[in-house]
C-alpha cells in the first residue's frame, strides 16, 4: 500500500488513527492546517497556482447575489471572454479556498440553517481547476490521492457517484468516469450512477455545463451505506464534487461541446474538517466551537448540546447554530464591503442579520450589542485565511451595532402593530395577510417570527397568500432585471470566440482610443482611425456578410471606440465604408470579450468581411466621459483626504451626463465635509496638473504606496493613471509621493490636464446602506450651471429671511411668506445644485417655515380673540350661534369658534367664512354632555354637503369646506338642522 502523503508539518494524519485516539485528540489537525494542506498539495505536488479568494460580491455578474461557488471568479475563463492581456488568461491549473454565500437566488440555504448540522449560509469552498489542461483521469486521481493518502481518510468509508445518462437529452452514462474510479481501486458496489439532478452540473439556464462525479463520506463506517448516498442522510454526506465542463447549454436548451474542456472541483471545508476531526456535526469542529463558546458567554444561555428537532426543547441549540452561522456570514460580507441595506444583495444580508438578532434576542435572551461581541471570535477562527476580517473588525462591529439597534426598535413596533391589529378584530381567527406582508417588507420583520407570535395566540396566517405576494415581488424583480439586461449590447458567445481563435483572427487593437492630443487652440484633437471588418456576428454565429437593415455586431482589426468596461460607458459615433461614405453605420453600443471589440450597429447597406471603414467618434460625448472619469479619480482622492484613509471606493459609473461614486464611510457625511471635498477638487483642478498614463507590469504597479485599486481583474501590463505626478516618480522604491495625489489603475479614457475638468459639483449624496454613501457629481458647464442655481436659490432664501425679520406683519403677509418658503423648499429639494448648499438651505428654510407658522398662529389667535369678542357681544344670551365671519384660513376660523365656545360654554356654534375664490370654510362646536342630539360632525356634514363639499370631525368639534353663490341659504340650512336636532 502506498505511503501516506505528509501534509501536516511533515507528518501524516489518519482519520482512523484519530478515531482510535478518541476523536478529540489534540493530534487532530485544526481547520487552518487542513486548509493549508489542501493548497500545498495542489501547489507543490501538481503545479497549481494559488489564487486568493475573491470578494463575496460577484465581479460584474448581475445574475448572482453572492459568490456561491469557487468557479464564479473564473467564469470569464469558462465563457472565453477573459482579457487575453490579463493574468487570468494565463491560468491553466489553479487552486484556492473561496468564500461563498448561499442565501439567495438559485442556491439558498438560509431557511435550512440551524435545522441540521451541515447547512450554512457562509462556507469555504476548497477547489482545484483545470482550464483546457488536465481532465477526468487526473482530476479523479488527484482527489482520491489527497483524501486517502494525504488526509488519511479510510477508502472503505468513501462512495463515488457518476452521471448515469439521460436518454431524453441523448446523453449516455459517463462510463469513462466509472472506469477511472475502478482503475483507482474503488469497488464497483461503491461507484453509483445518478441522474441530471445529482450528477450534471450547470452554471445557469445557459452556459458551460457537464457531468460531475461526487465523493461521499460515511461517518459511521463498518456497513454498506450505498443506499444512503444522496438521500439527505446526515451520516452519509457529499464532501467533494468534481465537475467536467465539456458542454454548453444553448438558449434553445440543446447541448453543444465546448471548444475546450475544463475541470471545476469544489469541496466544502466545513464538511472536510468534520471528517478529519472525527465529528458528526460541522458545529462541533474548531471552525465553530470558539464561536459557540462566545455565544454562551455573551448570552448566558445553557451550554450548546447539539440537539435537533423535538429533542431541542425551546429551539436553544437551533438558535446557537443560526447565530454562529450568521455571524460568520455577516463578518465576511461586511469585510468585503457588502452592508445590510434595502435591495438586492444588501437586502439579503439585512435579513440574515435580522434573523440572527431574532434568534439571539427572542430565544437566547442575549443583551443588546450581542452580535458585535462575537466578532473577535470569528476573526480568531478565519483571520489567518482572510486578513481583511482583522483589518475591518471595528467597522464590522459598528455596523452590526447600528443595525441591531434599529431592528430591535422594529421588533417593538412590529409587536405593537400586531397587537393593535388583533384588537381591532372582534373575534380574530386569521391575521390580515396585507399587514403581515407590510411588517415583513417595510419593517424587515421575519415571516417566521410573525407566524410564531400569532401561533402563540392561536391565530392562523394564510401562508399561501404570503407566498403569492412573495412570488409577485420576485417576478417584478425578475422583469426589472430582464429589462436591465435587455439594454446591454451584443456579446460574443463561447463558440464564436473559440472559432475566432481557431481561425487565428487577431484581437482588436483598441489602442487608438487613447490617440488624442491638445491642439494649438487648446481643443482636443482625435486622431483618424481606419479599420477593416474582420467578422460579423448575428444570432450567435459568425457571418461573412450582413444584409441592409439588420442588427449585428462588427469586429474590426482596430478601433478608436471605447468599449463599456471599468465603470465608463461606451463611446458613441458611427463609421462609413471608405468607398461609400454617404451610408452611415451608427454605433449603438460597444462591448469587449476575449480581446475582441464588438460594435453593435444596424446596417445601412450590405456589410461584408474585408470592407474598409473610417470611424468617427461623437467627440462631445467622449470628452464629457473623459471629463467625468478624470473627475472620478480626483473625487476618490479628495474623499480620502477629507473623510480619512478608511474611505474606500465601492463602485462607480461614468456617463457623459454625470458621474456616480459609491464609497464606504465610517459616519454620515456632513455638509461641511462635502464643501471641503469640493474645495479640495477645485484646488487640484486650478493647478492644471498633467495627467500621466503609462503601461506598467501589474506586479510593479501594485507596489506603489497610495495606489487606489478596486476588486476586479486587471490586464498585465496595466495602465496607471497619475495626476500631476510622473509615474516613474510614483514607482520609485520607497516613494510616498503617490499618497499626496491620485494614482490609480485604470483602462478608461482621461483628460490630459486637470484644468479641463473646469469644476466638479456634488449634486447628490445619500446613504445606500449603513456605512455606504452614493455621490452624484457633474463637471464643466453642468457644474457651472449648478453653482449658479445654488447662488440664485441662496439669494431667494436670503430675501425671504430679510422680509421675515421681526416687525409687525399682517396675517396675509404671513401666509404669503409661508407659501413662498414652501415653494422655495420644493425648488431647493429638486434643483441641480451643490449638495452641501442644498443641505444648508434646507436647514434655513425649515427654520423659516417654523418661524412663519409660529407667527401665523400668534396672529390668528390675536385676531380670533377680537372677532370672538364681537360675536359674544352680539349673541350674549343665545344658545345657538350661527354667523358669517371673515377668516383668512380654515385654521383661523376654527380658532374663532374655539374662543366663542369658551366664552359661551352652553352654546352650539357654527361659523362660515366665504373666500374671494367662492370657497366657503365651515367650523362648528357643540357643548359636551348637553343632552342634545346635535352632533358637530353631522351638523358640519349636512351644511357642507349642501355646498357640494365635505366635512369631518367628532360629536363635539368638526370642520369642512364647500362652494356656494348664496351664503344666506347655507346659513339657513345650518339653522334648520341645528333646531331640528335640538328639539
Amino acid at each position: 500500500m502506498a505511503a501516506p502523503l505528509k501534509l501536516f508539518g511533515g507528518r501524516a494524519v489518519s482519520v482512523s488513527a484519530l478515531r482510535r485516539r478518541g476523536l478529540c485528540s489534540s493530534s487532530a489537525p485544526n481547520s487552518a492546517a487542513i486548509r493549508r494542506a489542501f493548497l500545498r498539495y495542489f501547489q507543490e505536488k501538481h503545479g497549481h497556482r494559488h489564487v486568493p479568494s475573491s470578494s463575496v460580491r460577484p465581479r460584474g455578474d448581475p445574475s448572482l447575489l453572492f459568490v456561491n461557488a469557487g468557479m464564479n471568479q473564473f467564469k470569464p475563463m469558462f465563457l472565453g471572454t477573459v482579457d487575453p492581456r490579463s493574468d487570468m488568461a494565463q491560468y491553466r491549473r489553479v487552486a484556492n479556498s473561496q468564500k461563498c454565500v448561499r442565501a439567495g437566488g438559485k442556491h439558498n440555504d438560509l431557511e435550512d440553517v440551524g435545522r441540521d448540522v451541515y447547512h450554512h449560509t457562509f462556507f469555504e469552498m476548497l477547489g482545484n481547476w483545470s482550464f483546457g489542461d488536465y481532465f477526468k483521469e487526473e482530476a479523479c486521481s488527484m482527489a482520491w490521492e489527497l483524501l486517502t493518502r494525504g488526509y488519511g481518510i479510510p477508502a472503505h468509508r468513501l462512495y463515488v457517484t457518476y452521471f448515469g445518462g439521460d436518454p431524453a437529452l441523448g446523453l449516455s452514462p459517463d462510463r469513462e468516469t466509472q472506469e477511472i474510479w475502478l482503475s483507482l481501486g474503488v469497488p464497483p458496489a461503491r461507484i453509483l450512477p445518478f441522474g441530471l439532478r445529482e450528477n450534471f452540473w450547470e452554471m445557469g439556464e445557459t452556459g458551460p455545463c457537464g457531468p460531475c462525479t461526487e465523493i461521499h463520506y460515511d461517518h459511521l463506517g463498518g456497513r454498506d451505506a450505498a443506499s444512503l448516498v444522496n438521500r439527505d442522510c446526515p451520516d452519509v454526506v457529499e464532501i467533494w464534487n468534481l465537475v467536467f465542463m465539456q458542454y454548453n447549454r444553448e438558449t434553445d436548451g440543446s447541448l453543444r461541446l465546448l471548444p475546450q474542456r475544463h475541470v471545476d472541483t469544489g469541496m466544502g471545508l466545513e464538511r472536510l474538517v468534520s471528517v478529519l476531526q472525527g465529528k458528526r456535526s460541522n458545529y462541533d469542529t474548531d471552525l465553530f466551537s470558539p464561536i459557540l463558546e462566545a455565544i454562551m458567554k455573551g448570552s448566558g444561555a445553557p451550554r450548546y448540546r447539539g440537539l435537533l428537532g423535538k429533542e431541542d426543547a425551546g429551539h436553544t441549540d437551533m438558535a446557537y447554530r443560526v447565530v454562529a452561522d450568521h455571524i460568520r456570514t455577516l463578518c465576511v460580507c461586511i469585510a468585503d464591503g457588502v452592508y445590510p441595506g434595502m435591495s438586492g444583495t444588501e437586502l439579503v444580508l439585512r435579513r440574515i442579520l435580522r434573523r440572527a438578532v431574532r434568534f439571539s434576542s427572542e430565544i437566547l435572551r442575549a443583551p443588546p450589542h450581542f452580535l458585535s461581541s462575537l466578532v473577535p471570535s470569528v476573526v480568531d477562527v478565519l483571520g489567518e485565511a482572510f486578513p481583511e476580517l482583522e483589518r475591518e473588525k471595528s467597522q464590522i462591529m459598528n455596523i452590526l451595532n447600528e443595525n441591531e439597534e434599529a431592528f430591535l426598535a422594529s421588533l417593538q413596533r412590529g409587536r405593537r402593530i400586531i397587537e393593535r391589529t388583533l384588537q381591532q378584530e372582534e373575534e380574530p381567527q386569521t391575521f390580515p395577510v396585507g399587514v403581515a406582508w407590510s411588517l415583513h417588507r417595510n419593517l424587515g420583520f421575519p415571516l417566521d417570527l410573525i407566524g410564531l407570535m400569532l401561533e402563540e395566540r392561536g391565530i392562523s396566517l394564510d401562508k399561501a397568500a404570503l407566498d403569492h405576494l412573495a412570488a409577485e415581488e420576485a417576478e417584478r424583480k425578475m422583469k426589472n432585471q430582464q429589462a436591465d439586461e435587455a439594454q446591454t449590447g451584443l456579446e460574443l458567445d463561447v463558440h464564436s470566440l473559440a472559432e475566432l481563435q481557431r481561425r487565428g483572427v487577431p484581437c482588436t487593437n483598441d489602442s487608438p482610443k487613447y490617440d488624442y492630443t491638445l491642439g494649438a487652440d487648446g481643443k482636443y484633437v482625435f486622431g483618424p482611425c481606419r479599420a477593416t471588418v474582420l467578422t460579423l456576428y448575428k444570432d450567435h454565429s459568425l457571418h461573412c456578410e450582413i444584409a441592409a437593415g439588420q442588427r449585428c455586431g462588427v469586429v474590426l482589426d482596430r478601433t478608436c471606440f471605447y468599449a463599456e468596461q471599468g465603470g465608463q460607458s461606451c463611446d458613441q459615433g458611427y463609421f462609413v465604408r471608405e468607398e461609400q461614405q454617404e451610408a452611415l453605420f451608427p454605433v449603438e453600443s460597444v462591448q469587449v470579450a476575449g480581446g475582441y471589440v464588438i460594435h453593435e450597429v444596424t446596417t445601412a447597406e450590405v456589410l461584408r468581411v474585408g470592407d474598409r471603414v473610417a470611424l468617427y467618434l461623437d467627440e462631445a460625448h467622449r470628452l464629457a466621459c473623459m471629463q467625468k472619469h478624470s473627475a472620478t479619480h480626483l473625487l476618490n482622492f479628495a474623499l480620502r483626504r477629507v473623510l480619512g484613509e478608511n474611505t474606500e471606493q465601492r463602485g462607480s459609473h461614468v456617463t457623459a451626463e454625470r458621474l456616480r461614486f459609491d464609497a464606504s464611510v465610517t459616519a454620515p457625511v456632513r455638509m461641511e465635509q462635502l464643501q471641503e471635498v469640493e474645495q479640495t477638487l477645485q484646488d487640484v483642478i486650478s493647478q492644471d496638473g498633467e495627467i500621466h498614463t503609462a503601461l506598467v507590469p501589474l506586479a510593479e504597479a501594485k507596489c506603489v504606496r497610495g495606489l487606489r485599486t478596486v476588486d476586479e481583474p486587471y490586464p498585465n501590463p496595466v495602465r496607471v493613471v497619475s495626476v500631476a505626478l510622473p509615474i516613474q516618480e510614483a514607482m520609485r522604491p520607497g516613494s510616498q509621493a503617490a499618497l499626496q495625489t491620485s494614482v490609480e489603475l485604470c483602462c478608461g479614457t482621461h483628460l490630459l490636464t486637470t484644468g479641463a475638468i473646469q469644476d466638479v459639483v456634488i449634486v447628490s449624496e445619500r446613504p445606500l446602506a449603513k456605512g455606504i454613501t452614493r455621490l452624484i457629481a457633474v463637471t464643466g458647464e453642468e457644474a457651472k450651471q449648478a453653482r449658479e442655481a445654488g447662488q440664485e436659490l441662496a439669494g431667494a432664501v436670503e430675501s425671504v429671511t430679510e422680509r421675515m425679520k421681526p416687525k409687525p406683519l399682517s396675517l396675509n403677509e404671513g401666509f404669503r411668506l409661508s407659501k413662498e418658503v414652501g415653494i422655495l423648499t420644493d425648488s431647493v429639494d429638486s434643483a441641480t445644485m451643490p449638495q452641501w448648499q442644498r443641505k444648508e438651505l434646507q436647514a434655513r428654510l425649515k427654520a423659516l417655515q417654523r418661524a412663519a407658522n409660529t407667527n401665523i398662529r400668534k396672529l390668528e389667535l390675536q385676531q380670533a380673540a377680537v372677532r370672538a369678542q364681537g360675536l359674544l357681544k352680539k349673541h350674549s344670551q343665545c344658545s345657538l350661534i350661527i354667523e358669517e365671519v371673515s377668516a383668512e384660513s380654515l385654521s383661523m376660523l376654527v380658532k374663532v369658534v374655539n374662543q366663542v365656545s369658551d366664552g359661551a360654554p352652553g352654546a352650539a356654534v357654527m361659523l362660515l367664512s366665504k373666500q374671494d375664490s367662492g370657497k366657503v370654510f365651515c367650523a362648528c362646536q357643540v357643548p359636551k354632555g348637553s343632552g342634545s342630539e346635535l352632533s358637530a360632525a353631522e351638523w358640519a356634514t349636512a351644511v357642507c354637503s349642501a355646498m357640494g363639499g365635505n366635512a369631518g370631525g367628532s360629536d363635539v368639534v368638526a370642520k369642512g369646506t364647500g362652494t356656494t353663490d348664496s351664503l344666506e341659504r347655507v346659513l339657513q340650512t345650518a339653522q334648520n338642522f341645528a333646531q331640528k336636532m335640538s328639539r
